[in-house]
């Protein structure tokens, strides 16, 4: 069937094309996302993945599967990405914009990145059947996962998702980086080290099936919505921390946080805030949104993802990037509080 389907993509019959290359869209997706850090870019690499492939299917010789021929050509196209934007997040100079903020726990490197909706995970193995894999596919899209791989050189990165996370080996990773094995091991042997040298942080990728834990979110959920900064700061783990990516401004503990939310002006005044559940990166989000005074709507602030174990809130992680909000079905407004 794939060959047929191979010969008729070849002669230009697209519908061939789409039944060879639709089986792997969404798992390109969350491997571009890993590599990128952004839901918005990951998407747009694996449409340039798709037409590189249709253009290039001439030069497609079979010594690879389908499913390795498109990932290295979308591993490649997310390393050109990388190079070509030299990006680097400008921190903000306050999580709202431009308030000041208390002195913060710790001062992170700035990193790209954006909470990743579960939706998009659905028909994406719960693992990948390489002989090397190390990590199964809701670990390596959790949050403490994929930060971490922000923070490495892009083929660092590229080769540590390659090996661990799909399993691949060290000479069908060197082909696809038109590299050695030499290179490739030595990268990973690097990635690796970089991973085990990271400070800890609270994996938290599981959403919650526990009374308990629904129990908690829903807590989590008055308290925050009433503005009530100790009785959420009660439901944080001892260490908690708060992190808002790109800003660098992390802060841990229960005091720190306190300190830190009751700065913010969103919980002062009448305003107030609502929230809107959620599922990102394998864990529990919320939309956040401002109610405005001046009308009976809610505005969309960004987006809360949370951490638990059992003693409470681990990390909370706070995106103020509104433009991942369609691929999460959020709306950009809501109606106000009754």
């Amino acid at each position: 069937m794939t060959d047929a389907a191979l010969e008729r993509a070849r002669a230009g019959d697209e519908e061939a094309f789409r039944a060879l290359t639709d089986p792997y869209r969404r798992e390109l997706q969350v491997h571009c996302y890993r590599i990128l850090g952004s839901v918005q870019d990951a998407e747009d690499l694996v449409q340039e993945t798709l037409l590189a492939a249709w253009r290039g299917l001439d030069g497609y010789e079979e010594r690879a599967s389908v499913r390795t021929w498109l990932y290295r050509i979308a591993t490649n196209r997310c390393l050109n990405a990388l190079r070509d934007s030299g990006r680097r997040p400008e921190a903000m100079k306050g999580s709202d914009g431009w308030t000041p903020m208390p002195e913060p726990t710790a001062m992170g490197e700035p990193i790209w990145l954006q909470p990743y909706p579960d939706a998009l995970l659905e028909g994406v193995p719960d693992r990948a059947d390489g002989p090397e894999t190390r990590y199964e596919t809701k670990e390596a899209v959790g949050l403490a996962f994929v930060s971490g791989l922000q923070r490495m050189p892009a083929t660092q990165r590229a080769v540590l998702v390659l090996r661990d996370v799909l399993g691949y080996r060290a000479a069908e990773v060197a082909d696809m980086l038109d590299s050695t094995e030499a290179s490739v091991n030595s990268a990973l042997q690097r990635a690796r080290a970089a991973v085990e040298a990271a400070p800890p942080r609270p994996a938290g990728g599981a959403l919650p099936t526990s009374p308990a834990a629904r129990e908690l979110l829903n807590r989590f959920t008055e308290s925050f919505e009433a503005g009530d900064v100790d009785a959420v700061v009660a439901l944080l783990t001892e260490d908690a921390w708060i992190r808002m990516p790109p800003q660098p401004h992390e802060y841990q503990g229960r005091a720190a946080i306190a300190g830190f939310l009751r700065s913010r002006p969103i919980w002062h005044g009448p305003n107030g805030i609502r929230l809107v559940p959620t599922q990102a990166n394998g864990q529990p989000a919320f939309g956040y949104y401002v109610t405005d005074a001046r009308c009976d709507i809610a505005r969309a602030g960004g987006v809360l993802v949370l951490a638990l174990d059992d003693a409470g809130i681990t990390t909370i992680t706070r995106f103020g990037d509104t433009g991942v909000l369609p691929y999460f079905g959020l709306p950009r407004t809501i109606p106000g509080p009754t």
